[in-house]
């Protein structure tokens, strides 16, 4: 016996759902059985791949070809009349299920909401039980997503997550409607991805001895060598596998700061008139770290040579290069830095480090393709086409709209799932401002002050996750869950002003979305709080208390 599956716990909310009425038999509603065939038109090859190979191998059906809107069958197609990534999932008592897209983009976002649609047992890997247990109400549902980036960083310098991990990663990015992987893949701790022409970064780099253990004024250390990094082989997998799922993987390369990995692996990249960059080793302390890059002709050919195969694997339009948190001390003493400021005419070293972000705007423009960094990057002025990843607040990303660059709000105050999701005594490890799940939601990408044509400008939002303090997945599942759930609401979903959401609402969602991370094997927290397993007694953290600043 089944019942009707609720349509109302859809997560990120739809733009519309209407019921369609029917009458006699075909009252049931819609249950896909072993005779469900699935027919994909020209452009939806990708969701037909994705809806055979994982919600039908989850439910047991093998949704065998067949023709356009047969009866009992789920049919994809391409409709120019919608907006590429906007979908119409209409479910009706005969034939079936039809999902439209205004690209294969908008056909995969209908897909998943249908396999939300389809309960918990369709986001398992293998069935439990013979096909699914509720039927599908009959509906129309119309969607589109409020902006086109709708992302999440993930930080694998500081803890190294396998490519299993990351690829588990982009279908849980997929079953939120989120579209972009930010992949930070170099840092003082840590350098994640093989060069071929500069192969110690990954032997030497990829690799520290040991690691502090919570924040950095702990006194407790993890022993352990800790290292990995992703073969070229492996980036072009991730690659391809986000973009069967409409996922673009922006890669992240840090200069001139967070640099000692590969400082350590290649000294020369240093300031060496400074220090003996030979004593370096991959850092294994957390902080911002003095040791930058030279501002030399060498330095930015060695450079030039990682973005060369870092381009040739990522077809991203977008790079992102750090440019954050570059200390100017090593800089300030430096002969050699001292007489490049001179020979290029700068005031300072802070035009230094624009003059390096400046090089890199160029040569990537000339390739085809665009510069992302941290709001740093504003510091000594842009080029037209550079675009800003606004951390530290809302400020930079203010100031970037208004010169007409493309912004990407991630304030830390804000979107930061490193920091604490509650500020009692079992939070492991705990991090910056409390940051609940409601907080999350209310969170609102575009200041409010900026003109229209400034607020144009503000193309997405993402979310961040620094891996400090998150030794592996599942540290990096309770950091990030439920809050993505809710993020993912906030980038794709039109919401009122953030006083007015309905919170109660989305928390009665989540009831049924819990489910679905639990069938997905998602170690999130929960409502009430920390699993015995999930705390950290004894190791110190950087509370921050209060409510967040609104800068």
């Amino acid at each position: 016996m089944t019942s009707l599956q609720p349509t109302s716990d859809l997560i990120p909310a739809p733009a519309s759902s209407a019921p369609v009425a029917v009458e006699g038999p075909s009252r049931r509603g819609f249950l896909p059985d072993l005779g469900t065939t699935l027919f994909a038109a020209p452009g939806t090859r990708t969701t037909e791949r994705w809806l055979r190979s994982t919600v039908g191998a989850a439910l047991g059906l093998p949704l065998p070809p067949g023709e356009r809107h047969a009866e009992n069958s789920v049919t994809l197609l391409i409709d120019d009349n919608l907006e590429p990534e906007a979908y119409r999932l209409g479910v009706v008592p005969s034939p079936g299920v039809e999902i439209r897209g205004g690209s294969a983009a908008g056909v995969f976002w209908g897909a998943q909401t249908l396999r939300q649609l389809l309960g918990p047992e369709a986001f398992r890997r293998a069935p439990v039980r013979s096909g699914p247990t509720h039927d599908i109400a009959h509906q129309v549902i119309e969607d589109a997503p409020r902006f086109p980036w709708r992302g999440l960083m993930l930080d694998v310098s500081r803890h190294f997550l396998p490519k299993d991990d990351v690829l588990r990663y982009l279908d849980l990015l997929a079953a939120h409607k989120l579209n972009v992987f930010h992949f930070h893949l170099t840092d003082d701790q840590g350098w994640r991805i093989e060069i071929k022409r500069h192969p110690r970064l990954t032997e030497v780099g990829a690799w520290r001895a040991r690691t502090k253990y919570g924040h950095r004024a702990s006194e407790l250390w993890d022993e352990r060598p800790h290292g990995g990094y992703y073969t070229q082989d492996d980036i072009r997998e991730i690659v391809a596998y986000a973009a069967e799922r409409h996922i673009t993987v922006v890669p992240e390369i840090d200069i001139p700061g967070h640099s000692q990995a590969a400082i350590a692996a290649y000294p020369e990249l240093g300031n060496t008139d400074v220090i003996d960059t030979t004593t370096l080793s991959v850092w294994d302390n957390w902080g911002i770290n003095p040791n930058v890059l030279a501002p030399t002709d060498s330095t930015l050919r060695f450079y030039e040579g990682v973005f060369e195969e870092v381009l040739g694997l990522f077809p991203a339009t977008f790079i992102h290069i750090g440019g954050d948190e570059c200390p100017k001390g090593q800089w300030k003493v430096s002969p050699a830095a001292q007489a490049r400021i001179r020979e290029l005419g700068l005031a300072d070293e802070d035009a230094l480090q624009s003059w390096f972000i400046r090089h890199f705007d160029s040569w990537l423009a000339d390739r085809g393709r665009r510069l992302i960094g941290w709001d740093e990057i504003l510091e000594g002025g842009l080029a037209p086409g550079a675009a800003v990843s606004s951390w530290r607040g809302y400020a930079g990303g203010i100031t970037a709209a208004e010169a007409g660059h493309d912004v990407v709000m991630c304030p830390q105050q804000q979107v930061y799932l490193d920091h604490r999701q509650h500020g009692g005594p079992d939070e492991p490890m705990p991090i910056g401002y409390v940051r609940t799940l409601e907080d999350v939601y209310r969170f609102e990408p575009v200041p409010p002050a900026l003109t229209p044509e400034a607020a144009a400008h503000i193309v997405g939002t993402q979310a961040n996750v620094w891996t400090e303090v998150m030794q592996d997945r599942s540290r990096v599942d309770y950091q990030v869950f439920p809050r993505l759930a809710a993020f993912a609401e906030v980038a794709w979903s039109a919401l009122p002003v953030p006083a007015e959401r309905d919170f109660p609402d989305f928390e009665r969602r989540m009831t049924a979305h819990y489910a679905r991370l639990d069938a997905l094997g998602v170690d999130y927290r929960p409502p009430g709080g920390p699993l015995p397993w999930q705390r950290r007694p004894g190791v110190i953290g950087r509370p921050i208390e209060g409510a967040p600043p609104n800068v």
